[in-house]
């Protein structure tokens, strides 16, 4: 079973059958499957071989799902990513991936354009390309799948599916590879404990190249369902109007969305949602509070709180019916999968204990692209020879009954707004502005957003530049969820005996300052 199977099947099951909303146009199974075999016979056409990589760098749209199916119907790589990202970030995962070719479109061309004076693939797509892109070589999208030769390459599940890029600890993303094995086996646990129903409408405004999203759309073409496509969570009235319109079942979403919802609980009310049957939640856990107003606010939804990793999709789910009995908690194991906890030194404990989180199952990826010492550190061998399971670097208690509590990372790493954020990274991009001359970047728990990005800043001369200038900076070359909520100028930053920052008390200092009154920038 390939990962692009779930389509083919179902719309040769259901050719007729809703699979896709996107604004004002509507997608049949047929249509959605037949554009995605042309637009592969295009990339085949233009030299794709199996293997190769294509970033998609695309708004939610029915277009982005079309070029995902299509790259692995041509037997390449698919590479999502955000289209908040910045050039010189889309400039290093091209020329990380070798990417082979680029589908994107026009209004994000100033981004695009400046990433492929650094690396330029050899195909460019453009959805509403002009006739300047005509004459530079690259193709229009819609021409592209009527040109294009109907094309399904042969392919073997070991093959991969994806490039996946996420923060890594030394500032610089990297490629988490997927394999058909690895997402076909993620989505049919998942598929397993939802139970999604062909006649359910998902309504999705999580980016597609957030797994959480993508697999949205894996899911419910597996299981026939459909899904309501928006651009993002940014105008939550119009999409509660969505929801109500198309009869929205299923709702997937992170903490920062459901606490925006839960501050609008009378614009909520105000809607005719008895519809929605199924509430999910991950990235991180929702406060217990937020849990039992979720409940109130939609009685007829069961709440799924779950817990994942980009490296092998989906640890953990609460059932809804233990919601209220331990609404601390994250859940168990998934089906077909195996998790433990262990020691520093590697060691198996026993429940009622805390450890690093071990994950075991065909839905582990196979490592990090071209970083084999950071792959040796998170894939360790198992307890059969030759396997290999995630260390996760997430710290978790287990309760007497196997339920995971999460406690922190075992790294520095922040998951703001359902995103990983490497602190290393926000720290290179203040440490570029004239005049920083010490940064230093940590998260500190918040309702809202999961964890919240707290900077503190050393300056050459407080004359130099203003909060409000490191602020600019940053949003110049950061995406908005790196953005620190907070930025603090201090005159030192406290250090180690060896002359390392030491970020203990810096997190201290922010908890404490976010818990009282204080000069901040947001």
């Amino acid at each position: 079973m390939l990962v692009h199977d779930g389509l083919i099947h179902t719309a040769s099951k259901y050719p007729g059958q809703e699979a896709l909303v996107c604004g004002q146009r509507r997608w049949v199974y047929e249509d959605i499957d037949g554009a995605s075999d042309y637009l592969a016979g295009h990339l085949v056409s233009s030299g794709l071989e199996r293997g190769d990589r294509v970033v998609v760098f695309m708004d939610n749209s029915a277009e982005a799902v079309i070029a995902l199916y299509a790259i692995l119907k041509a037997g390449g790589v698919m590479v999502p990513v955000n289209p908040l990202t910045k050039a010189g970030k889309l400039a290093f995962i091209l020329r990380d991936a070798e990417a082979f070719g680029l589908i994107s479109e026009a209004h994000l061309q100033g981004i695009w354009e400046a990433a492929c004076v650094e690396y330029q693939p050899r195909a460019v797509i453009v959805r509403d390309a002009r006739a300047q892109d005509a004459a530079a070589g690259r193709a229009d999208f819609w021409q592209a799948c009527l040109q294009g030769q109907k094309t399904i390459a042969a392919m073997i599940d070991q093959d991969l599916a994806a490039l996946i890029y996420t923060s890594g600890s030394t500032g610089e993303p990297k490629g988490v590879m997927l394999s058909h094995l690895n997402m076909v086996s993620a989505a049919a646990s998942v598929g397993t404990y939802l139970g999604l129903r062909t006649d359910d409408r998902i309504l999705c405004c999580l980016p597609l190249a957030f797994d959480y999203g993508l697999y949205q759309v894996l899911l419910a073409f597996r299981a026939g369902a459909c899904v309501v496509l928006e651009r993002s969570f940014a105008f939550p009235a119009a999409l509660l109007a969505t929801m109500e319109r198309e009869k929205a079942t299923v709702f997937p979403g992170v903490p920062t969305m459901f606490s925006m919802l839960l501050g609008m609980e009378g614009l909520v009310m105000a809607h005719d949602l008895r519809s929605l049957r199924m509430i999910t939640n991950t990235a991180a856990a929702l406060p217990p509070s937020h849990i039992e107003r979720l409940c109130s606010l939609f009685p007829n939804a069961a709440v799924y709180s779950m817990y994942g990793l980009t490296e092998c999709k989906r640890v953990t789910y609460l059932p809804p019916e233990d919601i209220r009995r331990k609404p601390g908690s994250v859940g168990r194991g998934m089906p077909n999968q195996e998790v433990y906890l262990v020691d520093p030194d590697g060691r198996r404990l026993p429940p009622g204990s805390i450890g690093e989180l071990v994950v075991r199952g065909s839905h582990v990826m196979r490592g990090y692209w071209r970083r084999p010492e950071e792959t040796a550190r998170s894939l360790r061998p198992g307890r059969i020879p030759g396997e290999q399971v995630l260390h996760s670097g997430d710290i978790f208690h287990m309760d007497e009954d196997g339920y995971l509590y999460f406690i922190g990372r075992s790294d520095d790493v922040i998951k703001s707004r359902g995103e990983k954020v490497c602190p290393k990274e926000i720290e290179n991009c203040l440490y570029a502005m004239d005049g920083v001359v010490e940064a230093a970047v940590v998260g500190v728990d918040d309702e809202v957003l999961g964890q919240a990005v707290h900077a503190f800043v050393v300056l050459r001369d407080r004359s130099c530049c203003t909060d409000r200038d490191l602020l600019r900076h940053c949003h110049a070359h950061l995406e908005s969820y790196m953005v620190p909520q907070h930025i603090h100028v201090v005159q030192g930053l406290p250090k180690t005996d060896t002359g390392k920052i030491k970020k203990t008390g810096l997190c201290v200092s922010a908890l404490r300052s976010a818990q009282g009154t204080r000069r901040t920038v947001s």
